[in-house]
């Protein structure tokens, strides 16, 4: 069983993005001139930008209107939409992956001369077992305003680039502490300005009464919880707990509870040193069957299959 863990310990963002580390990232920058325009096909992922200089437009799949991205604006984009960014809408857009990846990583790829729009763009792909959990956590579309990137998020951005440019001995362990560096300073300074992007985990973790609820969900995995139990946490009535936290997350309180029991469990059965009753146990499971049946529908694959593709 998970040992119970102090308050001091327990930090949401950091226990998610602890399992959902990053498999690989490359980052580029942009210098673009004139009118411009690039498009992304649709990948998994988690796609980030940052504008710091000039000004240009983002449109996705989903998204009713293009948005507006200006000096000092970083957004992460977590789901597997094609998206694009110009200056000018109607031109015939370049693909956008093309032109990047024939840039080296950390280097800066040169558009129509640059001297109007630099950015900084990369990507973080995520292990094949997580990488489909990634837009339930998170809202499709995380934009940060102009002037909350500047030293928060800029420095981890430029310094990751240097790495990736320049390699050093050591530079890759370096570089991975960056890219979740940058990751978990973005997530602060959402939370910070508690943006109304949608319904997501994210989001319920904006709610200090909620927030509290699933602290004591990741200190206890494996505990009885209840719903009247998380309620009482957040100083809320049931209904009312039930109500906000499905509106915020998007999910059920108790489904929020199994993906964060099968998300430790998936981790444990990785390491391969455990039978798949221990691993149930420990995340408050008495029955295989039942862990077996609720592990297939947060991960897609049955225990026993996901212990096959993991090896």
């Amino acid at each position: 069983m998970y040992r119970d863990r102090s308050e001091l310990e327990i930090d949401p963002i950091s226990d998610i993005l602890g399992l959902l580390k990053p498999a690989s990232y490359g980052f580029r920058g942009l210098d673009a001139g004139g009118e411009w325009a690039i498009a992304f096909a649709g990948a998994s992922g988690l796609k980030c930008q940052a504008i710091q200089k000039g000004a240009c437009w983002l449109s996705m799949d989903g998204l009713s209107a293009p948005v507006r991205l200006e000096a000092g604006d970083l957004i992460l984009l977590t789901g597997a939409e094609s998206f694009s960014l110009f200056t000018s809408s109607g031109l015939l857009p370049i693909d956008g992956y093309d032109f990047f990846l024939a840039t080296p990583p950390g280097e800066t790829a040169i558009l129509n001369g640059g001297g109007s729009v630099i950015g900084v763009g990369g990507f973080f792909a995520f292990e094949k077992a997580y990488a489909g959990l990634l837009p339930r956590l998170l809202p499709p579309l995380i934009h940060i305003g102009s002037g909350a990137t500047e030293g928060e998020l800029i420095w981890p951005i430029t310094r990751l680039m240097r790495e990736l440019r320049t390699p050093q001995p050591g530079g890759a362990l370096i570089a991975r502490h960056l890219a979740q560096t940058l990751l978990v300073e973005a997530l602060r300074l959402y939370l910070t300005g508690q943006a109304e992007q949608g319904a997501a985990w994210l989001k319920a973790l904006s709610d200090p009464r909620l927030r509290a609820a699933i602290k004591a969900m990741h200190a206890q995995p494996a505990r009885r919880w209840t719903l009247d139990d998380l309620a009482v946490i957040a100083g809320m009535s049931r209904t009312s707990f039930a109500t906000r936290f499905r509106t915020m997350s998007g999910e059920p309180a108790m489904e929020y509870l199994t993906r964060w029991r099968m998300l430790l469990a998936a981790e444990r059965l990785r390491g391969g040193r455990e039978t798949i009753a221990a691993v149930a146990a420990t995340v408050g499971y008495e029955s295989e069957s039942a862990f077996g049946a609720a592990f297939k529908r947060v991960m897609g694959l049955p225990p026993r299959s996901f212990v096959r593709a993991s090896a």
